[in-house]
């Protein structure tokens, strides 16, 4: 069994995890037993995840594309970073502009360690960590100001993690803190589980983990908009996350997750 430290410090190998179930659908190594044995009940009813989570990844790629790339943004905030993949966000942005600075922000420490073991960037550009959880946006942003400038245009990251704060009106209340702290001309990027492309899946899906420590609420497209309302949507707007800006010859079968880019004015 696992000592009060490690329990108290978020290591406890016999209570699952969503980032490191989410590393397990993506073929990753870094989950425990316990992970991977709600995964497996997860694709009891739903085998399609691994793709949905590739084509949610994917969609994180061509988004900081396009920030890096066609938007000009150089100060990325990424909250629920999950434990390091291909194409990670300094990997693209640097790529691109090495100049970038990126803040990734998780709770669970398993994923800092990784990350600051793994995730690291090019000399002219920074790479920082913070563990802090989403739902207490004032400590991100005073904890992200060591490195990134807010009176310049930041792009914030909520990718695969509102869907964790079940309650709308608090995760309105983060994302309206997290917005109301940048500049004109900063973005949001944005990927939550969707509830009406595949109702009676995530019908199931909710049924199941209603008995689960790792509860998550899906939500509809109406419901996902109102966290972009009254910014700027980049074209084609909010759609799933395969039909954002898809690369040419990739599968456009619309996945349950709703993406959105939106810039604020």
């Amino acid at each position: 069994m696992p000592n009060d430290e490690q329990s108290s410090a978020g290591l406890n190998p016999y209570l699952p995890h969503p980032e490191r179930i989410h590393n397990y659908f993506l073929g990753g190594k870094n989950n425990f037993a316990v992970d991977r044995a709600l995964a497996d009940q997860m694709l009891a009813i739903d085998p399609t995840i691994p793709h949905t989570a590739r084509a949610n990844r994917a969609f994180l790629r061509r988004a900081v594309t396009f920030l890096a790339a066609d938007a000009g943004i150089r100060q990325f905030l990424d909250i629920g970073t999950g434990l390091p993949a291909t194409d990670n966000i300094h990997e693209v942005a640097q790529r691109l502009a090495p100049e970038s600075r990126i803040v990734y922000v998780d709770n669970d420490p398993v994923v800092i360690v990784h990350a600051r073991a793994l995730l690291t960037g090019v000399p002219e550009g920074v790479t920082a960590y913070l563990q802090a959880d989403l739902r207490d946006p004032e400590k991100i942003l005073e904890d992200a100001a060591a490195t990134l400038d807010f009176s310049r245009p930041v792009a914030t990251l909520l990718h695969g993690v509102l869907q964790f704060i079940p309650d709308s009106d608090e995760a309105d209340r983060v994302v309206r803190t997290l917005l109301d702290a940048m500049p004109s001309g900063s973005y949001l990027s944005l990927a939550h589980i969707a509830q009406d492309v595949r109702p009676e899946t995530a019908r199931s899906m909710d049924e199941a983990s209603a008995s689960s420590p790792v509860i998550s609420v899906y939500r509809t497209r109406d419901q996902v908009a109102r966290f972009v309302d009254g910014l700027e949507l980049v074209e084609p707007g909010l759609v799933t996350a395969s039909e954002w800006r898809p690369d040419p010859g990739a599968d456009t079968a619309p996945v349950p997750v709703w993406a959105a880019v939106a810039r604020k004015p």
